[in-house]
This record gives C-alpha cells, sequence and structure tokens, in this order.
C-alpha cells in the first residue's frame, strides 16, 4: 500500500533525562549485521507477509527486526491498535532525508540507509550487506545491561569510525509478540501477530564519537507488555535520521 500524501504528524516526544556513568565501558560483544525497521500497519492487506518475515528475522542473533506500526491508514476503517504518530514521522523523515517521496507499507529501512518492500525477503539481505559497505554503519559497538532496576547502555570506540562523529543514543521498549484480531478493513476477521513491536521511544544522550555509558531506570522504558529493549546509535537526529552506526538488542525478563 502506498501513501501518496501526508496528513499531520506529531514530533517525537522530548527525551526523559537519564544519569550518566563516570566509568567508561568496553564491552567485547558481537557487531549485529543490521537493523531493521518495518513500517507496517493492521489496515495493509499488503503487510502480513512483511510482518511474517519481521518475526523469521527476530530469530537471527544478527539482525535487529523492528516493527514500526503507522497511523495514517486508520481512515480506511480499521484503526491500528498499536499505531504511533511518531512512526508514521520517522518513516517521512527517511523519506525526506533520501530525498525522495517513498513512503509505503510495508516498508523496511534498512540500516538507516536503504528502503525495501518489506515483505522481500532476499531485498532486506542484499540491503543489509550493501549498507555495510557504507563509512561507518555498524562499526560501532553497542551493549547493554541490566541490574539493580536499572539498564547501562554502553558504547565503545568505533572499529571503523565514521566520517561523522556523531549521533544519538536512543532506547526503543519492545512488545516480542502481540497477536491482534482485526475486526474491518483490508485484513478483517483475520487474526496476525506483529513480532518486536516498538511500543515506546526514548532518547538517552548524543554521541560524539568517544567511548561513553548511561544508565537508566527500568521504569522508564518498561511497562505491561514490554519484555524485551533494543538500544542504537544513529547519525543525524530524530528530525533527520541519518546511517545506523550500532545497535542492540536484549531481552528484559
Amino acid at each position: 500500500m502506498t501513501m501518496m500524501a501526508y496528513g499531520s504528524i506529531s514530533r517525537w516526544s522530548g527525551a526523559l533525562s537519564v544519569v550518566a556513568i563516570v566509568a567508561i565501558v568496553r564491552p567485547a560483544v558481537a557487531e549485529p549485521r543490521g537493523v531493521v525497521e518495518l513500517f507496517t500497519s493492521q489496515g495493509c492487506s499488503s503487510c502480513p507477509p512483511a510482518d511474517k518475515i519481521i518475526g523469521e528475522l527476530a530469530k537471527d542473533p544478527s539482525v535487529i527486526a523492528l516493527s514500526m506500526p503507522i497511523d495514517y491508514w486508520d481512515y480506511l476503517g480499521w484503526k491500528d491498535t498499536l499505531a504511533d504518530a511518531r512512526f508514521s514521522a520517522r518513516q517521512k523523515a527517511y523519506s525526506l532525508m533520501r530525498g525522495d517521496r517513498d513512503v509505503y507499507t510495508p516498508q523496511a529501512i534498512v540500516n538507516g540507509e536503504a528502503h525495501v518492500i518489506g515483505s522481500d525477503r532476499a531485498g532486506i539481505e542484499r540491503a543489509i550487506g550493501a549498507t555495510r559497505k557504507s563509512d561507518g554503519v555498524m562499526s560501532v559497538p553497542v551493549s547493554m545491561k541490566l541490574s539493580g532496576g536499572h539498564i547501562t547502555v554502553s558504547v565503545a570506540d568505533a572499529s571503523k569510525p565514521p566520517a561523522a562523529m556523531h549521533g544519538e543514543v536512543w532506547i526503543y521498549s519492545i512488545s516480542k509478540a502481540v497477536p491482534i484480531a482485526i475486526g474491518r478493513g483490508e485484513n478483517s476477521g483475520r487474526e496476525l501477530t506483529y513480532y518486536n513491536v516498538v511500543r515506546d521511544v526514548l532518547k538517552v544522550g548524543d554521541w560524539n564519537g568517544t567511548a561513553g555509558s548511561w544508565t537508566v531506570p527500568l521504569e522508564n522504558i518498561s511497562r505491561d507488555g514490554i519484555d524485551a529493549a533494543a538500544v542504537f546509535v544513529q547519525d543525524g537526529s530524530r528530525d533527520r535520521p541519518g546511517p545506523m552506526l550500532g545497535a542492540a538488542y536484549t531481552s528484559l525478563h
């Protein structure tokens, strides 16, 4: 399903405060190959195959696969129960950064750079390989550690420093699997499962090219239904998102 016009969409919410840690953590962690963000909708009949692929990719520890439900198809007869206007805004911001108006569902954004039809598994894999050749993409080691009701995000020195040594650090609150019975619209009568659904977002800091870490109270990112978290360092800003520089994923239970 293709979006031909943009409605008004809200800005990202302000970031909550976090406490910086003085000690620098340099975790020895494997670098994931890619971050795949699927912009999807319960009201889109062509989305279920893409939603299934995200479930398959979620089993691959080298890929951080995320579902980002959008809200601009809600007028078609079914209001997406997981949709967030911030995800619609993010998808549009990606298109503006690329210089095109390619906003559609199901759309997969790979490593913040390439866009692929979300139901094209082979295309997603090719995009992961192609974007990994770009300067600095997925070269910054990132990790998370749970301890004492807090989550610590650690960013190490880049193995292949990007040209632009700056970016933002974000945590996404995730529900690993959400079954939805759809009552109306293009998928009426179907029960679909959405995987690694992003339920909330929190900016934890700005990255300046050097190693550092932040700690966040777990209550700031966790609520009923949240059982995982993803963190990433991304070039640019929330309104001008660029390449993914590093990322990590962890279960919360």
